[in-house]
């Protein structure tokens, strides 16, 4: 946020131990000086001790709880954190994570739904006009095909799954890269109490789109390199030995991948509320981490089931409704001649992924960017710079 300080890094701060604007105690002098306007000659200390209390003594009756007085056994307690917005203004569970997350689709319901339908609607035209028209037909498999036959159409049904994968892939990923950044600028407003129009949202998470691209590209070339350096030995191999190695090589990537996933998780909300580079972003994100990984990964790990059961939920109907009124794909797809569906398969598959998008994606980037601000919170005090720039009385040091 462009007029908030609450975001940046602790490295912009001007001191470490001191903050600009903030009053501090003035240090003592030495033994030949004076503090302030004190008499260097002071009386002795005096012994304080509290008012004596009638009808305090032994076999006196308890008092009466009267106006003013606090109940008999009840303790001061804690104060309850200020609560500018969806969240309070200190450390989160899991459960004010996910309802945070939540509290901010309802909040800004308008803004939300204006960014997740549009993209989703743009997204899914250009995957259906792409599935129809510059894929080519899936490969069809023979079910009785047996032995090096059997190996060599399951090896073409695996590319032709690949090549029919990529471009609705690719497209996924741009899409998720607009609702990713504008949700963030969404929630961090939210965070505050403060509403954002979808011009508002757009206008400040646009400068900061390529190098987003530039995140997500890496972190994906990253995967892609982890796992072809795990299964690339076992590939060379080609012999009964190597399908061995190339399972424990997949299981040894797929661990690290996940490792670096958690670790830089964060890299995005850094980048986009901090306006850091890429680079900085993913020190800040492992910073952030740092101690706190399987908290992160329960979280995730939570987020990902959720959105699962979302998925298929809304998928399966949809799907079964899809084939049902494709004739010719519910025909074909029984006697397995080909996988091919028409224009009425992808339009209700259609609208089945846009549903689930305008309900998955403000709930992922709710979750990342909500956890971001729980990390910053309990690493950083961010609940006092929140606070102040939320315009809370009690908060603000200009004097």
């Amino acid at each position: 946020m462009n007029d908030t300080p609450g975001w940046a890094s602790p490295g912009s701060a001007p001191s470490d131990s001191q903050e600009a604007g903030v009053p501090q105690p003035s240090a003592p002098t030495d033994g030949n000086g004076h503090a302030g306007n004190w008499s260097p000659t002071q009386p002795p200390a005096g012994q304080w001790s509290p008012p004596s209390i009638p009808g305090s003594g032994h076999g006196a009756p308890p008092p009466v709880p009267g106006w003013g007085s606090r109940p008999q056994g009840s303790g001061w307690g804690q104060p309850p954190a200020a609560k500018p917005g969806v969240i309070p203004l200190r450390p989160l569970g899991v459960g004010e994570i996910l309802d945070g997350a939540v509290s901010a689709m309802r909040a800004h319901w308008r803004t939300v739904l204006g960014i997740t339908l549009t993209v989703s609607v743009i997204a899914q035209i250009a995957i259906i006009l792409v599935q129809r028209y510059l894929l080519p037909e899936p490969a069809s498999v023979d079910p009785n095909a047996t032995g090096a036959e059997a190996l060599r159409q399951a090896a073409d049904s695996a590319q032709s799954t690949l090549v029919y994968s990529a471009p609705s892939t690719l497209i996924t990923l741009i899409a998720t890269l607009f609702t990713t950044s504008m949700l963030t600028v969404v929630i961090s407003r939210s965070v505050l109490g403060r509403s954002v129009t979808l011009s508002e949202a757009w206008a400040e998470a646009r400068p900061r789109l390529l190098q987003l691209l530039g995140l997500t590209l890496l972190l994906a070339l990253m995967a892609v390199g982890i796992m072809a350096v795990g299964v690339l030995p076992g590939a060379l191999m080609g012999s009964t030995a190597g399908v061995g190695l190339i399972l424990i090589g997949f299981m040894a990537a797929c661990v690290v991948v996940i490792w670096l996933m958690v670790r830089f998780c964060l890299a995005t909300p850094a980048l986009m509320l901090e306006r850091q580079s890429i680079t900085v972003s993913m020190r800040r994100s492992a910073k952030l981490v740092q101690g706190a990984w399987w908290r992160m990964f329960g979280i995730l790990l939570l987020t990902w089931l959720l959105t699962l059961i979302v998925t298929l939920v809304i998928a399966i109907p949809f799907g079964i409704i899809a084939v049902i009124v494709d004739g010719d794909g519910l025909s074909t797809f029984l006697t397995g001649e080909s996988t091919g569906f028409g224009w009425p398969f992808l339009i209700i598959s259609g609208i089945g992924e846009v549903i689930i998008s305008t309900i998955t994606y403000p709930l992922s980037a709710g979750v990342m960017a909500l956890l971001y601000v729980d990390q910053r919170i309990r690493r950083e005090a961010l609940d006092l710079e929140l606070a102040r720039a939320a315009g809370l009385s009690g908060y603000d040091t200009r004097s």
